[in-house]
């Protein structure tokens, strides 16, 4: 079983966030997945965020690929400007 069929399955595993986030991109940067397995991955891919940034792991490495360095940058900044939001919730 795969990675990322462990991730849609109900079991007990529970992979860190790290491992979901590189299982995740690793299967949309895959030129063969389906755009419905695309789909599928990017928001557990997105919900891991902000965890590895609370860790720093974005302070201590690059992505590689412009195309996807840019969306997630995109969605870090997008998630900084909802923090502020939900602080005052």
């Amino acid at each position: 079983m795969s990675l990322i069929e462990s991730l849609t399955l109900n079991t007990e595993f529970r992979p860190s966030p790290l491992e979901t986030f590189l299982a995740c991109a690793h299967q949309m940067l895959d030129p063969a997945t389906p755009e419905s397995v695309c789909r599928l991955v990017e928001p557990m891919l997105v919900a891991q965020l902000p965890v590895l940034r609370a860790l720093g792991v974005f302070d201590l490495f690059e992505v590689r690929d412009p195309a996807m360095r840019t969306w997630l940058n995109d969605e870090l900044l997008r998630l900084v400007s909802i923090e502020p939001e939900l602080a005052s919730v």
